[in-house]
C-alpha cells in the first residue's frame, strides 16, 4: 500500500516518508559524496513534492500530531530532515525550501560546526552558528544531533550522557530555545540509548531503517529513507509514494543487520572487561 493509498485512513495508521538528507554540494569531499545531493537533483526533488502535493512538516510538527495534539495530518505528509550540519543546507537547500515554503528539521552535531565547540571532526565544510540561527529565522526546526557525533550505543552511561547533554545545552544557548528532536548518529540506538535521549529532554527521536515511520514505531524510533547522490528523479519518487523501499534498500538492510551483531559483540566484550577489573 502507498502513501497516497492510505490518504483515507486515519492517522494512527497512516506512513509518513521521511528523508534523510546530508550534505547539499557541488564537489563534495569524498567523505560526504555519496550522502550528499547535488543543488540541481536537489531543485528538481522538491519540485517533485510540490507536484505530488505533499505538505512537509517538521519533526516537533509530525510527533505533536501523533501524540494527539488536536492538528490534524495531511493528505500528503512528508518531512524533509537534514544530519550534521553541512554548509550547503543554508546555501543551497534554504532558497528552494523557501521558494515552496516548505518546513524542514536540520539535526546539528554541535562539536562539527564552525565556531567556539569545534572539535575538528567536521567531514566537508561546516555551518557556523550565525548560519544556523538565519536557518531557524527561516523556520527550520533545530534538532540534536549529538555534540562529537560517535555511534552512541558504543560509548559508557558518562560519556553517553555528556554527548547528549552537550549538544542540548550549546543548542539552547546558541538560539535560545532547547531542541525538542533528536536524530542518532549513524542511526544508531538500543534501549539504554533511547532512555538517555528522553531521559535528557528530547521528545522524540529519529532512526534510519529505510522504511516509512509509522506511529507504532513509538516516538524515540522513527524510519527514515536515505537520498543518495545516485537517487534519480523515479527512485526519489518512489520513495516519496513508498513503493519499492524494501528492494531498493535491501543490500543496506543486510548490512546494518550484520553490523548490529557487531556492535552487539563489541558491548559484549566491553561489558566483561569492566566485570574483570
Amino acid at each position: 500500500m502507498t502513501v497516497r493509498q492510505q490518504a483515507s485512513g486515519g492517522a494512527a495508521e497512516r506512513a509518513v516518508p521521511i528523508l534523510m538528507y546530508h550534505s547539499i554540494a557541488h564537489d563534495p569531499r569524498p567523505a560526504t559524496r555519496g550522502l550528499s545531493v547535488a543543488p540541481a537533483d536537489f531543485t528538481e526533488q522538491m519540485g517533485i513534492l510540490a507536484d505530488l502535493g505533499c505538505t512537509p512538516l517538521t519533526t516537533a510538527d509530525l510527533a505533536g500530531i501523533w501524540r494527539g495534539g488536536g492538528r490534524p495530518l495531511p493528505d500528503r505528509p512528508v518531512l524533509i530532515t537534514f544530519d550534521d550540519g553541512y554548509e550547503g543546507v543554508h546555501r543551497h537547500a534554504l532558497p528552494v525550501l523557501a521558494e515552496h515554503g516548505f518546513a524542514s528539521t536540520l539535526f546539528v552535531s554541535t562539536g562539527w560546526l564552525r565556531g567556539p565547540y569545534d572539535t575538528g571532526g567536521g567531514l566537508d565544510t561546516m555551518l557556523d552558528w550565525d548560519q544556523v540561527r538565519a536557518l531557524a529565522a527561516q523556520g527550520f526546526e533545530i534538532g540534536g544531533h549529538s555534540h562529537t557525533h560517535p555511534q552512541l550505543d558504543q560509548l559508557d552511561a558518562e560519556d553517553l550522557e555528556f554527548e547528549l547533554r552537550r549538544c542540548r545545552e550549546i543548542v539552547d544557548g546558541e538560539l535560545g530555545t532547547a531542541p525538542v528532536s533528536f536524530a542518532y548518529p549513524y542511526g544508531h540506538s538500543d534501549r539504554r540509548v533511547r532512555r538517555a535521549v528522553r531521559a535528557a529532554g528530547f521528545a522524540q527521536s529519529l532512526a534510519v531503517g529505510n522504511a516509512l515511520a509509522r506511529r507504532r514505531q513509538g516516538p524515540y524510533a522513527l524510519r527514515r529513507v536515505t537520498v543518495r547522490r545516485s537517487t534519480g528523479p523515479a527512485e526519489f519518487e518512489r520513495l516519496v509514494e513508498g513503493r519499492g523501499i524494501g528492494r531498493q534498500f535491501a543490500r543496506d538492510r543486510t548490512l546494518t543487520k550484520g553490523y548490529a551483531v557487531v556492535r552487539r559483540a563489541r558491548q559484549a566484550r566491553r561489558k566483561a572487561t569492566r566485570t574483570r577489573v
